[in-house]
């Protein structure tokens, strides 16, 4: 085994261009010096910084493990400078996601979006990076149960001896802060009774059986650290691949269907999630729609080899194709559901102001009967 490298990928929306967009480069340039700065300190091994819709993306290597007060204030410090020049430029929303006015430490709690993993470095080590924006972290369920539990999709959990003992999924309730780890197969009906609610479950690690990590998610949640609506949390996630993890192809095939994902305009709209390559990685349509980009490299000695740009491939067009004819028949809901979320995701939207205005409009009513309410009963 090779020496133990951690991988960090931390992201941000600092603002954007021309409304919820696309990142300005200048604002990348001044992230981008902060990292090259550590890298030349010592601090970083390696870093590549890129951008996902209005969402700017820090991609670290280096030996302090995960949640280190170092790396996490240097991510900090590229968020402040790059919101600084959003300032400067009267971009949308500059600074949006970073919600204290001091670090503290950890970002985590903070606004930005993190996923790290710290692993003994494989002679070969392929990795995917997974970007998001205009949805949520629970977005990646359904692709991570496809990639790590599915054999009609990875075709290695049948025939490959390193996988067929399959993976230890942990789950996050994001609304009381607690977890729960599946061993799958043998809890695979338990583990989709969960993540099938992705907006409350959220799929936060993958280890295999030998606790390896293979796969990390970011899970913050910014309108439940701000208790309001402030902007989509756009999660970012690594994936390991090949010996003794999914292959390349395996990891990318979920992302041939474009499942629905909550998000888009405001954050209160279902909508396909679309896989682009980062050219197209810009937020127009209603806002989005909802979009992912995937980026592959290999580490060697902590360093990045790449990337390839992975889903700028002519393999995704009919994807992209059956995107845009969701995407429409959607969009023609307006503002009724299923396109607008339901009640209990709108709480945390800007919805509730209006609602709030309603209130001494509303008169009783003789329904005929008394409503028996399941939270009431719950509470006699």
């Amino acid at each position: 085994m090779g020496e133990k490298i951690t991988l960090s990928v931390i992201k941000a929306d600092i603002g954007s261009l021309a409304g919820h967009h696309k990142v300005h480069p200048d604002t990348m340039l001044a992230a981008t010096r902060v990292l090259a700065d550590a890298k030349k300190n010592g601090l970083l091994i390696d870093y590549y910084v890129t951008a996902v819709g209005d969402d700017l993306q820090l991609i670290m290597t280096h030996k302090k493990g995960t949640d280190n007060k170092e790396i996490h204030g240097t991510a900090w410090n590229a968020f402040e400078e790059a919101a600084k020049v959003a300032k400067d430029l009267g971009l949308y929303a500059a600074g949006q996601d970073l919600l204290s006015s001091s670090f503290s430490g950890n970002v985590r709690g903070m606004g930005p979006g993190v996923a790290e993993m710290e692993f003994n470095e494989r002679p070969a080590e392929p990795i995917v990076v997974f970007m998001a924006d205009k949805t949520e972290p629970g977005a990646f369920n359904l692709p991570l149960y496809k990639i790590f539990a599915d054999p009609f999709n990875t075709a290695g959990l049948v025939i490959d001896p390193r996988m067929h003992d399959g993976f230890i999924f942990t789950v996050l309730d994001v609304y009381e802060g607690k977890a729960i780890d599946f061993n799958i197969p043998q809890d695979l009906y338990d583990l989709l009774a969960l993540i099938g609610t992705p907006s409350r479950y959220v799929v936060k690690f993958v280890h295999r059986k030998d606790g390896e990590i293979a796969s990390v998610i970011s899970s913050e949640r910014l309108s439940l650290i701000a208790g309001k609506y402030i902007g989509k949390d756009d999660p970012v996630m690594i994936v390991r691949a090949q010996s003794g993890f999914p292959a390349l192809g395996e990891i990318l095939e979920p992302f041939s269907f474009p499942h629905l994902v909550e998000g888009w305009m405001r954050g209160s709209h279902t909508g396909p999630l679309m896989p682009v390559g980062i050219k197209d990685a810009k937020m127009t349509r209603f806002d989005g729609p909802p979009r992912v980009a995937a980026l592959g490299f290999n580490i060697k000695n902590g360093n990045l080899i790449g990337p390839s740009d992975l889903f700028d491939d002519v393999a995704y067009d009919e994807t992209r194709r059956q995107a845009q004819i969701i995407a429409e028949y959607m969009r023609r809901h307006g503002p009724f559901m299923p396109h607008r979320l339901g009640p209990e995701d709108m709480e945390y939207t800007t919805l509730p102001d209006v609602l709030k205005k309603l209130e001494k409009r509303f008169r009783p009513f003789e329904l005929g009967y008394k409503p028996k309410l399941r939270h009431e009963l719950e509470e006699l």
